[in-house]
């Protein structure tokens, strides 16, 4: 039997753009592009018209941005949407409310030396593209468009604790920015030092970071080489280096390496477990959220063995059962927990 193709819809207010990614998605036997739009008005037509499978959007549109876009079509159309971003300050800062207002996933526009870069960028939009086919975002369907700004956390309360004990390893991929807003946003300030991996392209894991300290009572930043992991503070993995939690005396720090991806990805969840594993043992809760392949299965087996608490997101609430199954179904993750019920069974293993 033949495999009914993904069909594809491409918004960009550049011509040369939608050209040169209409003909790259087309040159994948999997792949069909359906239709390319100027900005989302004309988008908006053509979704009604052809029902794509996934949209690929540009971040920064002249008429209505693509964060707007997003605002209006989710709970409408709820379709699954990669973001296709320019790496300036705005860009980044657009993509990350792209990815809260409904976008699956992100891939960056090429900076330097453009044409390895286009193609590099073209294989890696083609492989979101057929994993943002397979996510679920129904769950976006008739939630009211003024609602999802959540209020910003008075950052009075935040407070950095001087004692380490317990760490929470946390790794995500596909819909994970998401799922890890919901989990830390529920933490207390106290709460033991959390460190984390989201696959996302290098230069908008800071973005991402900035974005969650605003709403997160704890601390959050983009983990440098040698910051400490402790009380109140959340570290995320830069992208394109992995990020390895290390003893030192009674303190835990985290090292921020350059290396070859692991499970095709630079920071990998599973260079952090088995970091976490090793070095932290029974005092850790290993948390898995939504994602594609099996990145972290194994180094959630290890934090098991060496005593450590572990979870993994609910098919239900996932938007790419990927990651939570194999490191279920490989015995790294104890038990399925519904995405907002994971901050308090964290809290309540600790």
């Amino acid at each position: 039997m033949l495999k009914k193709k993904i069909r594809v819809l491409i918004v960009d207010d550049s011509a040369l753009v939608r050209n040169i990614l209409s003909q790259g998605l087309s040159q994948d036997p999997g792949i069909e592009v359906v239709g390319t739009a100027s900005d989302p008005y004309v988008a908006r037509d053509m979704i009604v018209k052809y029902r794509p499978d996934v949209l690929t959007l540009d971040v920064e549109m002249p008429r209505m941005d693509g964060v707007e876009f997003l605002r209006k079509l989710m709970p409408q159309y709820p379709l699954p949407v990669v973001m296709v971003s320019a790496l300036t300050q705005r860009g980044k800062q657009i993509t990350i409310e792209a990815l809260e207002a409904g976008a699956v996933d992100v891939v960056a526009k090429p900076t330097s030396n453009v044409a390895q870069g286009l193609q590099a960028m073209m294989m890696e939009l083609r492989t979101k593209i057929k994993i943002a086919s397979t996510a679920n975002v129904s769950h976006w369907k008739s939630k009211r468009s003024d609602t999802q700004e959540s209020p910003p956390v008075s950052t009075t309360s935040k407070s950095l604790a001087e004692s380490t004990d317990k760490v929470i390893a946390i790794g995500a991929s596909t819909g994970g920015t998401e799922a890890i807003k919901t989990v830390i946003t529920q933490f207390p300030a106290s709460t033991p030092g959390v460190v984390i991996v989201q696959h996302m392209p290098a230069g908008f894991t800071r973005a991402f970071a900035e974005r969650l300290n605003t709403l997160c009572l704890m601390e959050v930043k983009e983990a440098e080489n040698g910051d400490r992991v402790m009380p109140g503070r959340v570290l995320i993995a830069p992208g394109d280096y992995h990020m390895k939690v290390r003893r030192s005396g009674g303190f835990y720090y985290v090292d921020c390496v350059k290396g070859e991806k692991v499970n095709g990805h630079c920071p990998s969840v599973d260079v952090l477990m088995h970091s976490v594993a090793e070095h932290v043992g029974a005092n850790a809760v290993g948390v898995m959220l939504t994602g594609m392949g099996g990145d972290g299965a194994d180094g959630m087996v290890a934090m098991r063995k060496a005593g450590a608490r572990t979870i993994a997101q609910d098919e239900k609430t996932c938007v790419v059962f990927g990651m939570p199954k194999v490191a279920y179904e490989r015995g790294g993750a104890e038990r399925l927990v519904p995405l907002d019920n994971i901050a308090q069974t964290v809290l309540s293993y600790l």
